[in-house]
């Protein structure tokens, strides 16, 4: 089971979900921009000390041009996400802005297909077809 990749996307939902609920709690009184500060210090913080434990660090010399700058992008790009979903929490409602920043799995599925040249069966596009549906339902303030 540990060595499934829907393992540990399933564990990977249930820490995001945890991620909403926690934040919108813990930037009650603070700015948003700082508590995602914050928060990357603890992330830093826990990865080290589980790249310690685990002895899975490796010499920076070993990681390619192109490995490099694709993980530069990468953390760039989280780092946008975080401040604008913080920024999202600290404003609306933790049930409405997580689905609305889950339409990345939409964004996922099309720049997968256009960018990687991956390809999905009918039936996935329908997942995305209501996924986005969901998003749009979970969006509406009736």
């Amino acid at each position: 089971m540990a060595e499934s990749w829907q393992f540990w996307a399933v564990v990977s939902a249930v820490f995001a979900a945890l991620t909403a609920i926690f934040a919108k709690v813990g930037i009650e009184n603070i700015n948003s921009d700082f508590a995602t500060l914050i928060r990357t210090f603890v992330i830093i913080g826990a990865l080290c000390l589980f790249l310690t434990v685990s002895g899975q660090w490796q010499g920076l010399s070993t990681i390619s041009t192109k490995t490099w700058t694709f993980l530069i992008l990468s953390g760039l790009a989280t780092g946008a996400s975080w401040l604008a979903y913080f920024r999202a929490l600290k404003i609306g409602d933790a049930a409405r802005v997580a689905p609305i920043d889950k339409l990345s799995i939409v964004m996922v599925a099309i720049f997968g297909v256009v960018f990687l040249g991956e390809r999905l069966s009918a039936i996935n596009w329908l997942g995305v077809i209501l996924i986005a549906g969901g998003v749009i339902l979970l969006s509406l303030r009736l």
